[in-house]
């Protein structure tokens, strides 16, 4: 029986009022004393130009400061295996629920990291094949390439009454392939990148780096008196090559001094193979690249997996098979399969991968190595973990989830958001599409500029409020660019025959050269692959991505395009001292943080911890340095700068330095200007990255230049001048090939070839060349109809 409500009682339960997430005074990064309102279970979008304040006020004040509540509930014990995150610079942060950040962050570069070990379709599998497969091998761990097989024996003692030892045996089965390890590939040493066997050791005959020219690593060698030094290598007998190539350590005095001595190849692998090739000095690197030969496991073929998981099938298929697949095609496999016994694993599975599918990664398959993947794909796969998630009322935080999209999937990316939002969470989006802005609940627009000159909310309000709101991003909210009249004429063309890479099936196309040609199509159907697959670069091109910058934390702009050096000379020179005074990676660096700014504290188990150094208070200078000025300011205060800044400093007057203004000319060209010149590589997003790299090939003599979507991560107001910085490009005699979903430098392309029709097996195919006019009148593909959408045809 129900009972009307008491009309005495209140309208509102107390628990029933928290409804909003309260920021007041946030200071992170440039946010100047940011106060805002987000309404909790709402689709929130942040906006602004890039460096405009959005990541420092959602990642860096919202989300860490909830990750850092969480943690603090943790036992002492488990925080210290945490690293320790600092709280933010917020005066009130009020109503906070449980952050979850999903970023573009790269996924884990380890080789046996894989699609589906990093989400649960792998584990899934597994389980699967363990009651289905026949023959019936062992446990889900048998199908597993990360679990090797072990078996053991020995005896334990039972105190029952008097003490005996029992004999055991312990077995597990894994399904790691014995010879790769699980890796897939095999890799070789290629000997005569280590030595000339023509040659004596006292002729230099070990290449290696470092190992030349009489120092401690060459005399090793030449005086551990297992061989002759004065014979060359090809006549040594098998022990003495065995002794030079593979002898286990062995303690021994060489010139008096206690050393250990170690065959060649163990002593290589351990000292540069086993270190990671991206932190290594340029010469070593290339080193390692000529020495090591990496080709597919001929024992596994390259599946990861030993004979018996590779032999147990359920209908023909093994697990092996099955990871090959096509994601899209193994849902309809799975859903092929009835068994009553495993229903519930089948409905779960089934689920992840129809995930996948409406995520628009169905083009992937589950053994596809997770570094490997794009920001933008790495983003929506972890993703796939949160859509079927029972949590609810969560704060999920999302930046620039349409990166890598094109304009036919962006709708399934905003169902998707709109889908969390509906199951009671808050969802917090970084954006600049206005196809996903528009859906927003609530925006948040900060400006009005970027670095120092933004930091401030401009709107706060509702999408129609802020398309007649006057900010930068209300002007250029409903901005679209018309297709180009007239084009350029093609001065030459770049012939591809036969393009098989990846899903490219068998492609024969013409790159017009000498124009902007822009390649299109769905995410996964093939541009990447066409571009870079078949464009080698080399000579005369040059191919600008999104990968990470090589280079130590103490990179930042200024010494990575070169610009420290003009700015360290005017220095010098005004000041009558040496340029290597104003260099933080040389003398003139503080000794108590190396020239980092920071002190690294390593806590063993715990998370190592990032401090500001005390002695410079961050400046990265010793304060003997800090005393010479150019143009009134310090060396420090110079690198603090923004690039539009620095322009004007090195501009005129007494710090007029043309060799810099060139260089910073450029980074503003590719909407650089808010970066300051001593801000870290690593705190730079992909789409910076690119442009960054891109300032710096600027100068460079290619005649081709080929980009991967440039405007990621811009603001709909500096893709204008990107498009305006293209336009320089070509007209100086570069050819300009870009692989992007961008509608407005489709319509600002002279050339488009799209590809698909769809993506994986589905695409890798050309269904449209030509110009984008003919694109929009013929409306002939999905890029087509959007383009002719965009443009309002």
């Amino acid at each position: 029986m129900t009972t009307s409500p008491d009309p005495q009682s209140p309208a509102l339960h107390a628990a029933d009022s928290h409804e909003l997430i309260r920021v007041h005074g946030a200071r992170e990064n440039n946010l100047k004393d940011v106060s805002v309102e987000i309404p909790k279970r709402r689709l929130t979008v942040f906006t602004g130009v890039s460096g405009s304040g959005k990541s420092s006020l959602v990642f860096d004040t919202i989300a860490a400061e909830s990750q850092r509540l969480i943690n603090e509930t943790y036992s002492a014990f488990v925080q210290g295996f945490m690293p320790t995150v600092a709280r933010p610079e917020v005066d009130v942060l009020d109503g906070l629920t449980t952050a979850i950040s999903v970023d573009q962050q790269r996924m884990g570069g380890d080789p046996r990291s894989t699609v589906g070990t990093a989400t649960d379709a792998n584990a899934m599998l597994r389980i699967l094949f363990s009651r289905l497969g026949k023959p019936h091998i062992g446990p889900p761990s048998a199908y597993s390439f990360n679990v090797a097989s072990v078996r053991a024996s020995g005896a334990i003692t039972v105190e029952r009454g008097a003490k005996k030892a029992v004999k055991a045996t312990y077995s597990r089965t894994g399904g790691m392939c014995t010879r790769c390890e699980g890796r897939g590939t095999v890799s070789d040493i290629d000997l005569a990148q280590l030595y000339d066997d023509s040659k004596s050791l006292a002729e230099g005959a070990i290449t290696v780096p470092g190992y030349k020219g009489g120092g401690w690593n060459s005399r090793l060698y030449s005086e551990s008196g297992f061989f002759s030094p004065d014979k060359p290598i090809r006549e040594f007998t098998k022990k003495e090559l065995h002794d030079f190539l593979h002898r286990e350590p062995t303690r021994m005095k060489i010139a008096g001094i206690n050393m250990t001595y170690e065959g060649l190849i163990p002593r290589v692998q351990k000292s540069m193979l086993a270190k990671d090739k991206e932190a290594m000095q340029p010469h070593i690197r290339e080193f390692v690249e000529r020495a090591v030969t990496f080709a597919t496991c001929p024992e596994c073929d390259g599946t990861r997996l030993s004979e018996g998981a590779r032999a147990s099938k359920i209908k023909e298929i093994s697990i092996a098979d099955a990871c090959a697949m096509q994601i899209s095609d193994l849902a309809a496999w799975v859903r092929g399969l009835d068994e009553p016994s495993v229903a519930p694993l089948l409905t779960a599975l089934q689920h992840t991968l129809d995930s996948f599918v409406e995520i628009g990664l169905g083009y992937l398959s589950l053994d596809r190595p997770s570094a490997t993947l794009s920001g933008g794909e790495a983003q929506r796969t972890k993703m796939i973990r949160h859509l079927g998630s029972s949590l609810t009322d969560v704060t999920y935080v999302f930046d620039e989830p349409t990166i890598g999209l094109h304009p036919h999937d962006i709708q399934r990316m905003n169902d998707l958001l709109l889908r969390l939002r509906d199951k009671g969470n808050t969802v917090l989006v970084v954006e600049h599409k206005p196809e996903t802005i528009v859906i927003a609940d609530h925006v948040v627009d900060l400006g009005p500029g970027a670095g120092t000159a933004g930091g401030t909310v401009c709107f706060e309000g509702t999408v129609e409020g802020l398309r007649t709101s006057g900010t930068v991003t209300g002007r250029h909210f409903d901005d679209r660019a018309a297709v180009k009249k007239a084009v350029r004429t093609s001065t030459g063309t770049l012939e591809i025959r036969g393009a098989t890479t990846h899903n490219l099936q068998g492609v024969d196309v013409d790159i017009p050269l000498g124009v902007l040609c822009v390649v299109t199509g769905v995410a996964g159907s093939g541009k990447s692959s066409l571009v870079h697959g078949s464009i080698p670069a080399g000579t005369g091109v040059v191919s600008v991505d999104q990968g990470a910058i090589k280079g130590s934390r103490r990179s930042n702009p200024a010494t990575y395009t070169g610009l420290l050096d003009p700015i360290r000379k005017a220095f010098a020179t005004a000041n009558g001292v040496k340029p290597a005074l104003f260099s933080a990676n040389s003398e003139g660096a503080c000794p108590t943080c190396n020239g980092a700014g920071v002190v690294y504290t390593d806590l063993a188990i715990m998370a190592g911890v990032a401090t500001p150094c005390e002695d410079c208070e961050g400046k990265r200078f010793q304060a003997s340095v800090l005393e010479y000025h150019l143009g009134g300011r310090d060396i420090s205060e110079v690198l603090a700068m923004p690039v539009t800044e620095a322009e004007e400093f090195f501009g005129s007057g007494e710090a007029h330095t043309p060799a810099a203004q060139r260089i910073l000319g450029r980074l503003a060209d590719v909407g650089l200007g808010y970066l300051s010149l001593g801000q870290p590589l690593t705190t730079l997003s992909g789409g910076e990255r690119q442009r960054l790299k891109l300032a710096t090939h600027m100068a460079d003599k290619g005649g081709v230049y080929v980009l991967d979507e440039p405007t990621a991560g811009l603001h709909l107001a500096d893709v204008e001048q990107l498009l305006g910085l293209l336009d320089r490009l070509v007209d100086s005699g570069k050819s300009v090939i870009v692989v992007e979903h961008h509608q407005a430098v489709m319509a600002h392309a002279d050339w488009i070839i799209d590809l698909g029709p769809g993506a994986g097996h589905d695409g890798g195919r050309i269904v449209f060349e030509g110009t984008p006019a003919d694109l929009v009148a013929a409306r002939s593909t999905l890029t087509g109809e959007h383009l002719a959408a965009y443009v309002g045809a």
